[in-house]
């Protein structure tokens, strides 16, 4: 029997945002040994995303993994698709349509290279290297400036049929209500529970209420943050803005629990950092949502993982799928 020996072999975990793409190279241990980031705009083609990808990065694994020690590129991506390769039509990359990003990292570097999205990415993570080690079930929702999420069921990822399973940010938690900026639909829990979403709502209840420290921000300064420093000094118009935020996350888990039965449900992203203003109230609207036979059962933890970490490890993971 031939054992493999991973002691030497390095991944490269690349996590391609909107604005900006960050890279590190890992080793099966999760050791980030060098990492680094580049511009996702201001490039014409993907092709051309890929050129400076590479003139960027291969310096670093030409000094850490020499010609033969690079085990393979991990990706997460938008609207990455794990059984093609391809990122499909996503909304906030400057490339428009179909891009075979697999294939032409692939053939760039001379690796193979697969591709997630950037929530089931970090879900990998975590279940390799973070909170979720030895959990065979559980779901990962990332709250940013949107709402991702990650569903892995007897130790898999979900990707369903086609890859795109676990869109749970973009279930409907209120009919006919919120809509979103972007695809237009009415009442997602992404309309509620993102930072994007807490900023309307915090607008919104700020109007309604004159006294409130809100109104001592200029609009454009109305933010996830700010609201949390308001609700830190005690005022009531801050601290309802989470519970209500709260309320739409915790009904949401509700239906997330029931359909699938995780361990745990792991919170990630810089929305937690309002602690149990938005922890309490989500927690306690699970529970009152759920059937008795699933109630005291999941537990909800907090990313073990640094933010700006999680997603290259996330992402090195794949390298390591087999």
């Amino acid at each position: 029997m031939t054992l493999l020996n991973l002691s030497n072999q390095i991944a490269l975990g690349i996590d391609v945002g909107g604005t900006s793409t960050k890279f590190g190279l890992v080793n099966h241990r999760g050791e980030i040994l060098t990492k680094g980031s580049i511009k996702t705009t201001g490039h014409a083609t993907i092709e051309d995303f890929i050129d400076a990808l590479y003139t960027t990065i291969n310096p670093s694994i030409q000094k850490f993994c020499g010609n033969n020690n690079l085990a393979g590129i991990g990706m997460g991506a938008p609207n990455g698709n794990y059984y093609t390769g391809r990122v499909e039509y996503a909304p906030n990359l400057p490339w428009k349509g179909n891009l075979e990003l697999a294939q032409l990292m692939s053939q760039k570097f001379g690796v193979t290279c697969k591709v997630t999205n950037d929530a089931n990415a970090a879900a990998l993570g975590e279940m390799m290297f973070g909170a979720a080690r030895g959990m065979k079930d559980f779901i990962m929702i990332t709250l940013g400036t949107g709402v991702g999420s990650g569903i892995v069921s007897n130790g898999q990822i979900i990707y369903g049929h086609d890859g795109f399973a676990g869109e749970l940010g973009h279930t409907i938690v209120k009919p006919n209500g919120r809509k979103h900026w972007s695809t237009g639909s009415e009442g997602c829990l992404e309309s509620y529970a993102s930072a994007t979403g807490i900023a309307i709502t915090a607008k919104k209840m700020r109007a309604e209420f004159p006294n409130s420290m809100l109104n001592d921000y200029p609009e454009e300064e109305i933010n996830s943050r700010t609201t949390h420093e308001c609700a830190k000094k005690g005022d009531p118009t801050a601290i309802e803005v989470f519970r209500y935020t709260g309320q739409k996350l915790g009904e949401a888990m509700a239906n997330f629990v029931m359909f699938s039965s995780p361990e745990a449900i792991l919170l990630f992203g810089g929305v937690i950092q309002a602690g149990d203003f938005l922890l309490k109230p989500t927690k306690l609207y699970m529970e009152r949502n759920l059937l008795p036979i699933f109630r005291n059962k999941v537990k909800l933890v907090l990313s073990e993982l640094e933010e700006a970490d999680s997603a290259i490890l996330g992402a090195s993971v794949l390298v390591w799928e087999k």
